[in-house]
C-alpha cells in the first residue's frame, strides 16, 4: 500500500483527503478509492479535470500514481483567461488613444 493526497477546492470550501492504495493504482481509481466522489456528487467521476502536484493528467485511468502524490481535481474556469486579457489590452489601448487625442 501507499499513501497518496486528494485535494478540491471551492471558493469557500478546501478538501484534502489522506488515502492509502496498492501500488498498483491509477489516477482515477485513487480519485474514487478516495471518497470525494461522494462527498461532492456534481463531480463527474468519467469527465474529471486532474492533476498531480500541478501537472495535467490528460488520462485519468492510465495513468499510474507513486507515493505521496497528491492528485488535485479542478474546477472549470468561469471566464477564459486569454479572453480576459485581450479584454483588458483592447481597453488600455482605447484608453490609451483617447487620452492621445485629448492631449492634441
Amino acid at each position: 500500500m501507499m499513501k497518496i493526497e486528494v485535494v478540491y477546492a471551492l471558493p469557500d470550501e478546501q478538501t484534502l483527503l489522506s488515502v492509502e492504495v496498492p501500488e498498483k493504482c491509477s489516477v482515477l481509481d485513487g480519485v474514487k478509492m478516495s471518497g470525494i466522489l461522494e462527498r461532492y456528487p456534481e463531480l463527474d467521476g468519467e469527465a474529471l479535470s486532474v492533476g498531480i502536484f500541478s501537472q495535467a493528467v490528460r488520462k485519468p485511468e492510465d495513468a499510474w500514481l507513486n507515493e505521496g502524490d497528491r492528485i488535485e481535481i479542478y474546477r472549470p474556469l468561469i471566464k477564459d483567461p486569454k479572453a480576459e486579457r485581450k479584454k483588458r489590452a483592447a481597453a488600455k489601448a482605447k484608453e490609451a488613444e483617447s487620452k492621445a487625442k485629448s492631449d492634441d
